[in-house]
């Protein structure tokens, strides 16, 4: 079975964040691309643009002391330029550390990533660890 256009697209642009390839990665997305970030801390917020969007990875790392590491579940279009990967997040910071699972909607306009939703299972712990 062949994978969908789009769910390759997300496949490499996880690939190319687990790299630290921010050109890569950016290369994937639209000028105009906006991250979501869900919850209430330094983090959240709608990141706007290309920069803005990379420096927010970036910044995943940076807090971490380079211990944010993705594990991708799964990936799934729905053929209409949208679509959703699963992965869990596990990272250190200061005397914290988390697990958790979390998922992304993307929206996809002529072959590269517009829009990323990010939702996490608990907002709680997540805002915890960021703030």
């Amino acid at each position: 079975m062949s994978q969908h256009p789009d769910c390759a697209l997300i496949h490499r642009g996880y690939e190319a964040f687990g790299a630290g390839d921010m050109e890569k990665l950016g290369a994937l997305m639209t000028a105009d691309v906006i991250h979501h970030v869900p919850g209430n801390n330094p983090l959240s917020g709608h990141h706007k643009g290309r920069d803005a969007v990379l420096d927010l990875y970036r910044r995943l790392g940076e807090e971490t002391g380079g211990t944010y590491q993705v594990t991708l579940h799964s990936v799934m279009a729905d053929g209409r330029g949208h679509a959703m990967s699963f992965h869990t997040v596990r990272a250190d910071r200061g005397d914290r550390g988390i697990e958790i699972r979390e998922g992304l909607f993307f929206t996809i306009v002529g072959g590269k990533i517009t829009d990323i939703d990010e939702c996490t299972e608990d907002i709680d712990e997540h805002d915890a660890f960021w703030s």
